[in-house]
């Protein structure tokens, strides 16, 4: 999660089986969703206190500005017993909830979820600002109507919108204008559904913008509302409160991406006829291929500090990503059991559990076949035949030495330059295959690959 401003806030905390006992303290939220809450003393000074858990659960507050605030799944880091003295404990807070307090165990649910992501606004290419120039009369007219908002079914009963707000320029406008547009998503469940859940979604969607911006973007300004917690608007009128939501959201990077439109893997105007088939379609895929997916995204977000280990993650995805969409097997599968039996049988009792744990998964298909497979529906992209064979031989060779650290294969496994080329290659596949679940046509890749100049980038990489 994006945090652009400093959040240091002072305030009361309590807890809310105890609200007579509040604790002066201070909450922080760093960039990236990180959450910290110092406090004057213990929630717990009792006798009992000194052997309690260090898990405290939900905490209420009141900070400066915000008003009430509630902090879920919080556990000491440091506990200091005053003894008489002044001393301060800090505590670990996984989500921050501002506007509303909860008691203790009351589920907290929400109809809604709200939030931004960066880069969004060049990828959906969606605006409501024209401009009409008549340089020769020294006229510029400009308007602006605000776009309607998009909305798509989500197969699981929810509804993603995309909706639109602009800031005005200020009155009086002075020798200056300034109209600002922002697009934002939107998830919309008729039923009160957990936080996690809307939270999860959001992931889901966050990262397919990875995907098609092709680089790692976070979410910001998360807003959750409910139709059970309103605020009075007089006259017998109501709003939903809306609630500011805070949390370790991933992706995240600590650099703010900065991606144009022409550098983007795809944008919305290339899925706008089937946009709501696309996100729905890549969500399915998460039921099927997130394995494939999580380790897809460690690579993109920086997770491996080192070449080898971004090359481990890729090609450990991609085998994964066979796995989950292939059930080929070496050979029938009643056939190999018994085989199976038979060698279990011939072999010597005391050894029988060894083998058995060898003959466990004999009868997958080898690494080299997975991957040719995967190539398999794009290998046009990929050279000829001996360039895809010479490709695939140094994927093998270089994953079994970076995994076995087998000396006789030191030789033949890429390191350097050679292995970045493979890491960029491996990406490329991994992209294709992604549009393909997405439901991109062969042609619709094809165009794909002919307007991206990254992923024609990695795909020539040599």
């Amino acid at each position: 999660m994006r945090i652009e401003q400093d959040f240091l806030k002072a305030g009361y905390f309590w807890l809310p089986e105890n609200e007579k006992r509040k604790l002066p303290g201070t909450l922080k939220i760093t960039d990236g969703g990180e959450i910290e809450l110092e406090v004057l003393g213990l929630f717990d000074e009792s006798i009992q206190g000194l052997n309690a858990p260090l898990e405290i659960g939900r905490v209420i507050g009141t900070i400066e500005k915000d008003g009430l605030v509630t902090l879920e799944d919080c556990f000491y880091t440091k506990r200091n017993f005053a003894f008489g003295g002044i001393t301060k404990s800090k505590i670990h807070v996984q989500r921050v909830l501002v506007g509303a307090a909860w008691g203790k165990d009351v589920p907290v649910t929400f109809n809604s979820l709200s939030f931004t992501v960066e880069c969004f606004d060049d990828w959906l290419g969606v605006s409501g600002i024209t401009v009409d120039s008549k340089l020769e009369k020294g006229e510029i007219d400009i308007s602006y109507k605000r776009p309607e908002n998009i909305n798509f079914k989500l197969n699981n009963g929810m509804e993603l919108q995309i909706c639109f707000g602009f800031s005005s320029p200020g009155v009086p406008v002075g020798s200056e204008v300034r109209l600002t547009q922002r697009a934002g998503l939107k998830l919309i469940s008729q039923e009160a559904e957990s936080l996690s859940v809307f939270t999860e979604l959001a992931y889901k969607i966050t990262n397919l913008l990875c995907f098609a911006i092709d680089a790692t973007v976070s979410l910001k300004n998360v807003v959750a509302k409910s139709s059970e917690l309103l605020g009075d608007l007089g006259n017998g009128d109501t709003y939903q409160v809306p609630i500011k939501v805070y949390y370790p959201s991933i992706p995240f990077a600590e650099e703010v991406p900065e991606k144009q439109w022409f550098q983007m893997l795809f944008r919305y105007r290339q899925i706008e006829s089937n946009a709501q088939d696309v996100f729905n379609n890549w969500l399915s895929a998460y039921d099927v291929i997130a394995p494939a997916l999580s380790l897809y995204f460690s690579t993109k977000i920086g997770a491996h500090k080192y070449l080898d280990g971004k090359f481990l993650a890729l090609a450990q995805g991609l085998e994964t990503y066979h796995r989950r969409t292939s059930d080929e097997k070496l050979m029938p599968q009643s056939e190999f059991e018994s085989l199976m039996s038979e060698l279990v049988e011939s072999c010597p009792e005391s050894r029988r559990e060894w083998l058995e744990g060898r003959l466990m998964y004999g009868n997958e298909i080898s690494l080299r076949k997975r991957l040719s497979r995967i190539i398999e529906p794009f290998k046009t992209h990929l050279g000829n035949s001996q360039n895809r064979s010479r490709l695939l031989t140094k994927i093998v060779d270089t994953r079994n030495y970076l995994t076995h650290y087998d000396e006789r294969l030191r030789g033949k496994a890429s390191q350097g330059e050679e292995l970045w080329v493979l890491c960029q290659k491996m990406e490329a596949i991994f992209q294709l295959h992604f549009l393909k679940v997405i439901g991109f046509t062969d042609e619709e890749i094809e165009s794909v690959v002919e307007s991206s100049d990254p992923l024609k980038r990695k795909i020539k990489a040599i």
